[in-house]
């Protein structure tokens, strides 16, 4: 019988009620912003409505700043964690394929990349202002803390759309995908991404993970905006449609195993 792991030390009663205290602050933050945008965010009033004085709430979050860095981190985990939640769930179509045909269950089935794609949308749909604290206008005067953990909650986004995206390819397949030619400064800029990018990809392969990226979230953008409200009932068909001809395309310029690289298009 394998020895049983060991038990972690219990957190402290203070440790405990300070934890649920943030959580109770995050919420009631979470909840004005719901309420009146992220623009309107005030420890004043997040304070008022759970009773405490601002001197108080100061004791968890020492300025607005702490809480919006805590409110920006918990809101871009909460979005992985919705997309990594989709992720998981059964694949009966075989690796790299889900199983999830259209709304009728009709249809070929979904590259992963696609179902990642569709859960990050909804999530953006149901929280509509939490998004925009995200990707909205940046809050005045505010400035995330270097190397700090919304870097690291975002880092972690990247990472999840490029491993469902490059997972299956080698380094060397990656720095042989078919774009266009790339100038020296962009391949520099590849090989020391800002801290804010995910791992280090070939220049290739980075060049086409921001398109790929600027496709799917401009599309999003678009839609929590209110700017594609034209077209009803048909967004999430259009959305689908544009991920798997975005997944189709990428993996088109991207060389088979122990294949001969094509040529760069001009």
């Amino acid at each position: 019988m394998p020895p049983e792991p060991p038990a972690t030390a219990p957190t402290s009663l203070r440790q405990r009620r300070r934890a649920a205290a943030v959580r109770e602050i995050l919420g009631a933050a979470e909840q004005q912003i719901t309420d009146r945008g992220p623009s309107a965010l005030s420890l004043r009033a997040v304070a008022r409505s759970l009773g405490m004085t601002v001197q108080a709430l100061y004791h968890y979050f020492p300025n607005r700043d702490a809480l919006v860095t805590a409110l920006i981190t918990k809101a871009y985990d909460d979005l992985a964690d919705a997309v990594q939640a989709a992720m998981a769930e059964p694949d009966p179509a075989g690796e790299g394929e889900r199983g999830d045909a259209g709304a009728a269950g009709e249809g070929p089935a979904l590259p992963r990349f696609v179902v990642a794609a569709e859960a990050y949308r909804r999530w953006a749909i149901d929280h509509p202002e939490r998004f925009q604290l995200l990707y909205g206008a940046p809050l005045r005067d505010y400035e995330a803390p270097v190397e700090g953990p919304t870097t690291q909650a975002l880092r972690r986004m990247s990472e999840l759309f490029a491993a469902e995206l490059f997972g299956r390819y080698t380094t060397a397949q990656l720095a042989a995908a078919e774009t266009p030619e790339l100038s020296a400064g962009l391949r520099d800029f590849a090989d020391q991404p800002p801290r804010e990018s995910m791992q280090v990809l070939p220049a290739p392969a980075m060049a086409l993970f921001l398109s790929a990226w600027g496709h799917l979230h401009g599309l999003v953008v678009l839609e929590v905006f209110g700017h594609t409200a034209f077209l009803g009932e048909h967004r999430a068909e259009i959305f689908r449609t544009a991920m798997r001809n975005l997944h189709d395309d990428l993996h088109r310029r991207v060389p088979a195993a122990g294949a001969a690289p094509g040529g760069r298009r001009k």
